[in-house]
């Protein structure tokens, strides 16, 4: 399967097909309006502002799966986004990103790019943080928090997977090169 053979739901329940994003750059997101890295909304805002009228779509799924950190429904999460973060982009249903309940978009997304380590300031703090719940989280393709982040070029390809710890705004210029 391809991403494009993939559907999802809007907020609001209603089925949305990949193959609408055919041809844009897409920032696929995992999110959470409690947690340390939520004002990473900000950076992804500044990303959605500055190329989506060149072909970035950012697409946010929030998820409950870290720390209870998403506890919100789906209209409260889309609020909470639009009052403190201001963002244009659309939330999507919240969802599970691992075990027997991930939806298969996310199946598909960790099969294509697996966890390849935590990087930068907060890398060495998620890498004890994690490893304490798991001590073998480095060799699954799992998920291992919040604003995990994918990039897909115009082609459906999976480009890169981005951890929590990475900044949006240090995605900016990859997008730029796929855009």
């Amino acid at each position: 399967m391809a991403i494009y053979d993939y559907t999802v739901l809007d907020r609001k329940g209603n089925e949305v097909s990949m193959a609408d994003f055919k041809g844009k750059v897409l920032l696929i997101v995992n999110t959470a309006t409690g947690c340390g890295f939520t004002p990473q909304y900000k950076g992804l805002e500044e990303l959605w502002q500055k190329y989506h009228d060149k072909g970035l779509e950012i697409l946010d799924f929030p998820c409950d799966q870290f720390g209870h950190q998403a506890p919100e429904d789906d209209e409260g999460i889309h609020e909470f986004c639009q009052m403190k973060y201001n963002t244009s982009f659309d939330n999507f249903k919240k969802i599970e990103v691992n075990g027997e309940n991930e939806i298969p978009l996310y199946t598909y997304l960790k099969s294509q790019k697996g966890f390849a380590g935590f990087t930068g300031a907060k890398g060495a703090f998620m890498s004890l943080f994690i490893g304490k719940a798991d001590p073998n989280f480095k060799e699954t393709p799992s998920i291992k928090w919040n604003f995990t982040k994918f990039l897909v070029d115009r082609e459906g390809n999976v480009i890169e997977r981005f951890e929590s710890t990475v900044e949006p705004k240090k995605i900016a210029e990859k997008i730029e090169n796929l855009l």
